[in-house]
């Protein structure tokens, strides 16, 4: 496989168009681009700060763990956010509790900030469970979603239904609704993505598309998917696009804010590319080695969004007992990630034919009743 192009081909650095509010060496320095979403960071306090940087070093930890179980045998598989948590968090705060989020499967911190437990993403991953968690109770988070881009248009139909609803566009900020879709660069070459934003366009839908561009949808890059920046294509479908420094978490918050609070207002649908990386495999089932240049994924490491954030509060004066507190903490958060996970057992095999119907039907009755005469005539064959 030909690796792809250095960022720099998309412009990450120092392209006008790209949104960017701390530069690669942790100094605020907002572009030209940045201007008109400066405001939406007055929104944010210094304890909303640490809590940007100590959701990203947790979930990085986190991951890293849940890695390594699967390595060891403990899950199936596990899909890797190292490099992609400033984008995940940025955006992630910038929605509100009556917000809807529809995940593809890589959003851990996402799923965390909105109150996930985590470990229900293991039991998925795991395979004794096929969704894991009920939206509502859990700050309106759906499902992980491994058929690419049909989240897009999952969230499409939520959100005309909230239209429906008049649960959006009222005027009152503290109540109306929106819904934000995340999905990647490989999902926006899927018919469904499409699809999605020609309905968000044409019903002009209360929704944020937030796309990560990690630079490889598997093993093809970007640069052979599309010609021209991804956000680019929003305009084609009658929306608003912004190219964001993905790994630059004030950025991610900023726009998304103004976006989420464009889409409650009855201002319609808008598309977010946030320019990533995926430093890790695609999924533990992926060796990246096999068609990645070295030397791109040195360009990204070097603008690791951690480092990138933990140097901005150091210049901030931000005191070395916090940071050394969340690194503390992130150890304590895998370890007993790792002690819960090796705890979760498997449902009982009755389970597969609970939920198939709303009501009882003879035929799961009669399929259920069968597998338990099956399973029985083991054991009389032991006796």
């Amino acid at each position: 496989m030909t690796a792809a192009p250095t960022s720099a081909a998309f412009g990450l650095d120092g392209a006008a168009t790209c949104v960017r509010m701390i530069s690669p060496n942790g100094t605020f320095e907002p572009n030209a681009a940045a201007e008109e979403f400066l405001p939406y960071l007055d929104r944010l306090s210094e304890a909303d700060h640490r809590r940007f940087y100590r959701d990203m070093v947790v979930v990085r930890k986190f991951d890293t763990e849940a890695a390594n179980l699967q390595r060891q045998g403990q899950l199936a598989l596990w899909v890797p956010s190292h490099g992609q948590e400033a984008a995940q968090v940025g955006s992630a705060y910038a929605t509100r509790p009556q917000d809807h989020v529809f995940p593809s499967y890589r959003e851990h911190v996402v799923g965390m900030i909105r109150g996930l437990d985590v470990v229900d993403i293991l039991r998925m991953l795991r395979g004794v469970t096929l969704g894991g968690w009920v939206p509502e109770e859990h700050g309106n988070f759906h499902l992980y979603t491994l058929v690419l881009a049909s989240q897009t248009l999952h969230s499409t139909g939520y959100a005309m239904g909230m239209q429906l609803d008049g649960a959006t566009a009222t005027g009152n900020p503290e109540t109306d609704q929106a819904v934000i879709v995340y999905y990647g660069d490989g999902a926006s070459s899927q018919g469904d993505a499409n699809e999605a934003l020609v309905f968000a366009a044409s019903y002009q839908t209360p929704q944020v598309f937030f796309l990560q561009n990690n630079h490889w949808a598997i093993s093809v890059p970007v640069a052979r998917q599309s010609r021209t920046p991804l956000y680019l294509r929003a305009g084609g479908f009658g929306m608003p696009g912004t190219q964001i420094d993905g790994n630059d978490v004030l950025a991610s918050f900023a726009v998304t804010a103004k976006s989420m609070d464009d889409a409650r207002a009855g201002h319609g649908p808008a598309l977010i590319e946030a320019l990533t990386y995926r430093v890790g495999a695609h999924t533990t089932a992926d060796d990246p080695t096999k068609y990645r240049d070295p030397d791109e994924l040195a360009y990204w490491v070097a603008r690791d969004p951690i480092v990138r954030f933990r140097s901005y509060l150091q210049g901030r004066g931000i005191e070395q007992e916090f940071l050394d507190a969340v690194d503390e903490e992130a150890v304590d958060f895998a370890a007993d990630t790792r002690k819960r996970a090796l705890e979760i057992t498997g449902p009982e095999q009755s389970v597969i034919f609970d939920n198939v119907y709303a009501e009882p039907h003879p035929l799961v009755a009669e399929q259920k009743a069968w597998l338990e005469r099956y399973e029985a005539s083991f054991d009389e064959g032991k006796n």
